[in-house]
Parts: C-alpha cells; structure tokens; sequence
C-alpha cells in the first residue's frame, strides 16, 4: 500500500525475514562469491526515459555490451576457468540475440532481470508485464527458464516479490541487508523466494565509470581494487558471502577489465572461497534449509 504520511508508517522493519541462517559452505570452503553480471544494454538508459532512444551516442553505451564488453568477460571468464551469473534483460535478448546466445553457449547462467529495465511500481501493470515478457522472451529466444532474478535498479515491493513466487522463481538477488543467503518471508507468513543479497561497493556502476550524466568521479584502479579486496578478506573472517554487480558496459571496457581480471585472480588465490552462479549458492542453501 502506498504512505503518503509519516504516520501512516508501520512501526515494524521493512524486510520482516529472520537473521539469515549460518549454513556451512560447501567442502572447506570458509566463504563465497556470487560472480554476476546485468546486461542491460541499452535498457540501462531507455528503461526511466524511453525517449534517449534517438540519442544516438547514448545508445553506443549501451551497445558497447554486445559489441565488445560482453565478448571480451566471457574470453576472461574462459581463461579464468570460472561460471557466472548473467542477468539479462528481455529486451537484450531480443535486441542481441547473438550476444545472449553466446553466453549460453560458454555454459554460464541466465538470469531474468526485467524486460525493459523499468522499476516495480506496485500497483501497475507494467510490473506483472516487465515479469512475464521477460521470462516469455528468455524461454522463446533461448530455451531458457530461469531460476533467478535480479530487480532493475535493484528495486522491489511486496507485489513483485509474490509475483516471482508465483511464477515459480527459486532466488532473487536484489536486496543489500545481509552478508548470507536468506528466506523471504512474504506479507502473508508464507516463505518467498531465497535471496542471494547483494553487496554494493561490487557495484561497478558505483565507480563513476559509464554513467554518461553523472557528476562522479572515475576511481582509479589502485581504489577500486583495494575496496574489493578488503571487502572480500573482511567477508571470508566472517564466513560470508559477496554478490558482484558487474555490467559489461562497465567492467567489459579495457581498464575496467584488468581491474577485474586481478581481483578475480586474488579472490582464486584465497584457495578457501566459492566461486558459484546463484542458481548453484541458492540449491545449496535449499539443501541446508531442507536438512534443518
């Protein structure tokens, strides 16, 4: 329900789910990384103005995903010897299906992650839309019926989070509350999806680096690449998880990925962290649920 006062506001947490369980990682691992990408394209600039459409240099942020970014990730993911997570949006797929095909085709995972990149607004109709035209152009351009589910703009309300169970969803990865999977619990009691929660300073869109109108200044490497690494020998102390969200109009570009390819280098280097898609962290969360 929409509050258009102060008053109105429940006195109760927004998000209502228990501390998230300590579940053991798998083998001797001590900690985990969700690696995962959202690919946007052109959506990530049309989905709040539909009208940059005609902006024609704009658009080329965007496009640089399917004609490079996307490429060059999948030739150091190859390397690297890693499977990732990439979220992708419907109307990417439908605009680049050679670019989505070939991230198929390399054996990483497809996520669902809007259509036309719009944030959830209850109540609207575009909500259930943005939901279904995803999933429809997923399972019609690529045989895909996916398992999880990132919000654009990492957005989300009760609707939404009942529609994605609805439609059979095991996971979303939307949500900046913890540093361990967890179980949704829905207005209703009823348990939702798994949540895999992000963590933001992996936001590379955060880094000043793509955003064409932004004020932010562009981090250099040396910067980025310290956060990340405390970030992650911080986590792996406290026997966590970390969830990147990483876009290809971002981390595809040159200098952007030599960042990548080093920090992903030192996170392989910890020897004790678990490199996994979602689907994989949230069937092992599933079984640990399951056998409590």
């Amino acid at each position: 329900m929409p509050y258009d006062s102060h008053d109105a506001l429940p006195l109760l947490p927004a998000n209502r789910a228990p501390r998230a369980p300590v579940h053991p990682w798998p083998g001797s691992h001590r900690a985990a990384m969700f690696l995962s990408f959202d690919v946007d394209a052109e959506t990530a600039w049309t989905g709040k103005d539909p009208s940059r459409y005609d902006e024609l240099v704009c658009m080329s942020y965007g496009g640089f995903e399917a004609r490079v970014g996307v490429p060059k990730l999948l030739e150091l993911l190859r390397d690297l010897g890693l499977r990732a997570t990439f979220f992708i949006t419907g109307w990417s797929v439908e605009a680049h299906p050679a670019m989505a095909e070939s991230i198929l085709r390399a054996g990483h995972e497809i996520g669902h992650h809007g259509f036309h990149h719009l944030m959830p607004v209850p109540g609207d109709s575009s909500l259930v839309a943005e939901v279904d035209r995803g999933l429809e152009a997923l399972q019609r351009r690529l045989g895909v019926v996916p398992r999880g589910y990132r919000a654009p703009s990492g957005e989300s309300c009760e609707e939404l989070r009942a529609l994605l169970k609805a439609r059979g969803l095991l996971y979303s990865s939307s949500w900046r509350d913890d540093v361990r999977p967890y179980r949704h619990v829905l207005a209703d009691g009823s348990p939702g999806l798994i949540e895999l929660p992000v963590t933001m300073t992996y936001d590379d869109w955060l880094f000043g680096l793509s955003h064409r109108y932004s004020p932010r200044p562009m981090m250099p490497k040396e910067h980025v690449l310290s956060i990340w690494k405390d970030e992650l020998d911080e986590t792996c102390d406290w026997g966590g998880m970390v969830t990147t969200v990483l876009h290809p109009q971002c981390s595809g570009r040159p200098m952007r990925l030599r960042l990548l390819r080093d920090f992903l280098r030192y996170a392989q280097g910890h020897g004790d962290v678990w490199i996994a898609t979602g689907e994989e962290i949230a069937a092992h969360y599933a079984a640990c649920e399951a056998a409590t």
